[in-house]
């Protein structure tokens, strides 16, 4: 039953969930489209994963205090997390899109040069996923939403 009651962990757990949910309805304010596959998708504005690692430090600073080792743990987790997010995720997703466009090209060139006469069904082609990481301003605001959702918590529990 102790687990119930571990702070850190709901906040943190929580704020990934209001961070995709929340996603759904800017995404809607952006292109007037509802989109429910973000609720389950990376990357996208706010970063969950941000949200995610700032309200677990939060959380721990707020009920074992700032000055403890765990809060200094959570911090430096946090920090590695947010940098993972649009540093080597976002780059890597920038390179799905260059190899996704080649393979595209790949295949527009092997039909030229077959001259299909037919409109046979094209094979399905694998794409890579191109939404991997965060912008700087997506992992800004994902960590200040589990900034903000841990203080909240905190005086509502």
């Amino acid at each position: 039953m102790e687990l119930l009651n571990n702070f850190p962990l709901w906040s943190s757990l929580l704020a990934i969930f209001f961070a995709q949910f929340v996603k759904v309805p800017l995404q809607f304010l952006a292109i007037k489209r509802w989109d429910w596959r973000l609720l389950f998708s990376t990357g996208g504005m706010p970063s969950s994963h941000s949200a995610a690692v700032t309200s677990l430090a939060t959380a721990i600073g707020l009920t074992e205090g700032v000055d403890s080792s765990v809060f200094g743990l959570a911090t430096i987790f946090a920090i590695i997390v947010m940098f993972d997010a649009k540093g080597v995720r976002r780059h890597a997703g920038e390179q799905a899109t260059v190899l996704n466009k080649l393979v595209e090209d790949f295949h527009k060139l092997v039909e030229e040069a077959k001259l299909w006469t037919t409109n046979e069904d094209r094979e399905k082609q694998v794409k890579l996923k191109e939404l991997l990481g965060h912008q700087p301003i997506e992992v800004f605001f994902g960590g200040l939403t589990g900034i903000a959702f841990a203080f909240t918590l905190y005086y509502l529990w």
